[in-house]
C-alpha cells in the first residue's frame, strides 16, 4: 500500500523535476529554496553519519543513520501550521538523564517506520506523508556507509605523513588535507528509486555542504555517479561560502571544482552557483568551472552576518529559479551575474 500524499508518476505537478544530493544543513538549505521554485523535489541523502543520535541508532539497530534524512524531511515541511508544527516535532531532541538523552524524535520515528514497513524507502515515504512533505526523501544507498580518508598533516608531529582517519565525525573534524577519500562498502549499490529520480530529473543539484562527508560520498557510489553522468538533467553545483574547519580549512571557492575534477574527471556540470563576496578569484573560479564544462552564476545567496557561512533559502531560491530557466548558447562564455539588489 502506498503512503497517503505520495505523488504518482506522471502527475500534473508544476515546475521542473529536481534532485538535490547532499546531507545536513547544506542540503536542508537547498531543499527549503527548491520548495519556492518547484513542486517536484527529490532529496537524495548521504548515509555515512556515525555520530550522535544517528550513530547510536545505527549501531543498535543496524539501520542507515536517520539524522540527515530527518533534516531533509523537516526542510520539506510546508509553511502552514501543520508543516511548522511537525517540523518542530521531528526536530525535537530529548534532554534527560536516561537513555533517550540526545535522541531526536524524528530519528526514532523514522527508525520505527523502518521496522514496521518493508524497508527504508517505504518507511521514509510514510513519514513524508505524515508530515505532508513537499517532496520525496530517499537514501543514496540502503546500506550504512563508513568514510575512510587518508589525511596529510593530521599528525602535527609528522606533517608530511599520511594518516588514515575512519568515520564521518572524525573526518569532518580532522586537521590536515584530505588526500584520498573512500567509502565502505566500496560496492554499495545505489537506492534504485534514487537512480530513477536522477535519470528522470530536469536538474541535479550538488551542495552546498561538508565537501568530503556530505557531497563527495554520493559520487563514490559507482552506479549513482554513473546515473548523474548519464542523466540529461542540468547539473548544478552550489559552492560553499566559507572553508569548513577541519576537512576543507584551506579551500577557496575554486578549490572545490579543482578537487572534483581531480577525483572524478568524468563528472561534467552545467552551472556553478557562487556568492561573489565569497569568491577569492573570479578568474580562477571561471577557469576551474570551464574544466568541468560549467558556467559560473554569481548570486548574493549568503544569509548575512547573523548566520555566517549559511545560505539564505529565499535568495538561493531566486538563483535556482534563474539558473533552471536559463539556456546557454554554444558560444556564450561569460559568467552570469544575478542582480539581487
Amino acid at each position: 500500500m502506498s503512503p497517503r500524499g505520495r505523488t504518482a508518476p506522471g502527475s500534473d505537478q508544476a515546475g521542473p523535476a529536481v534532485v538535490a544530493l547532499g546531507g545536513g544543513h547544506g542540503l536542508a538549505s537547498t531543499l527549503e529554496a527548491l520548495r519556492r521554485v518547484t513542486d517536484r523535489i527529490t532529496a537524495v541523502v548521504t548515509v555515512a553519519d556515525d555520530g550522535g543520535s544517528s550513530g547510536r541508532l545505527r549501531e543498535e539497530f543496524g539501520v542507515i543513520p536517520p539524522g540527515d534524512l530527518r533534516m531533509a524531511l523537516a526542510a520539506l515541511c510546508g509553511d502552514d501550521t501543520w508543516g511548522r508544527t511537525w517540523e518542530r516535532v521531528i526536530q525535537h531532541r530529548f534532554t534527560s538523564e536516561g537513555p533517550l538523552n540526545g535522541h531526536a524524535l524524528g530519528n526514532l520515528l523514522i527508525t520505527a517506520l523502518w521496522q514496521t514497513t518493508s524497508g527504508p524507502v517505504e518507511g521514509l515515504d510514510w513519514v513524508a506523508a505524515l508530515l505532508e512533505a513537499q517532496g520525496r526523501v530517499l537514501p543514496s544507498t540502503t546500506q550504512p556507509l563508513e568514510i575512510i580518508a587518508q589525511i596529510r598533516g593530521h599528525d602535527e608531529g609528522r606533517p608530511d605523513s599520511l594518516v588514515q582517519v575512519v568515520g564521518q565525525v572524525a573526518v569532518a573534524g580532522t586537521p590536515g588535507r584530505v588526500e584520498q577519500i573512500d567509502v565502505i562498502p566500496s560496492d554499495a549499490p545505489a537506492c534504485p528509486e534514487s537512480l530513477a529520480a536522477i535519470l528522470d530529473a530536469d536538474a541535479v543539484i550538488l551542495g552546498p555542504g561538508s565537501w568530503f562527508t556530505s557531497v563527495m560520498p554520493h559520487l563514490m557510489i559507482a552506479d549513482l555517479r554513473s546515473a548523474i553522468i548519464e542523466s540529461p538533467a542540468a547539473k548544478v553545483l552550489v559552492v560553499n561560502l566559507n572553508p569548513q574547519p577541519g576537512e576543507t580549512s584551506d579551500f577557496s571557492a575554486h578549490a572545490h571544482l579543482e578537487d572534483l575534477h581531480a577525483r572524478f574527471p568524468d563528472i561534467q556540470l552545467d552551472w556553478v552557483v557562487a556568492d561573489p563576496v565569497h569568491v577569492e578569484s573570479l578568474d580562477a573560479l571561471r577557469g576551474r568551472a570551464s574544466e568541468v564544462g560549467a558556467q559560473v552564476f554569481l548570486a548574493d545567496v549568503a544569509a548575512g552576518r547573523w548566520e555566517p557561512g549559511q545560505h539564505d533559502p529565499q535568495r538561493l531560491a531566486v538563483a535556482f529559479d534563474s539558473v533552471l530557466g536559463l539556456r546557454r548558447s554554444p558560444d556564450e562564455s561569460e559568467d552570469v551575474r544575478f542582480p539581487w539588489r
